[in-house]
């Protein structure tokens, strides 16, 4: 089976999960993502990743080695945006 693209991880994520903003990096073993989605609104960290690793059901075991992510609401999403504007001015 061939190692899945950063492409093919974000379609997997999209596939599940409604996304307000999606971005993934790797390297066919190895991803990042940043994942905003209204469905993570009230829920701690854990249970958002947990809905994350959900979402990829079993190509978590199979095909992707390893997942970091940072899951935000779009309000979260929205202020971090916001307070990068002002650090960078």
């Amino acid at each position: 089976m061939a190692d899945p693209t950063v492409e093919d991880v974000r379609g997997f994520i999209a596939a599940a999960l409604p996304c307000e903003h999606l971005e993934v990096e790797g390297d066919g073993r190895h991803f990042f993502a940043t994942i905003v989605s209204a469905e993570f609104a009230g829920c701690s960290r854990v249970a958002r990743q947990r809905r994350v690793f959900s979402a990829l059901g079993d190509r978590m075991h199979e095909q992707i080695h390893a997942l970091s992510m940072k899951t935000l609401t779009p309000a979260e999403w929205a202020a971090a945006q916001s307070a990068a504007q002002i650090t960078h001015h």
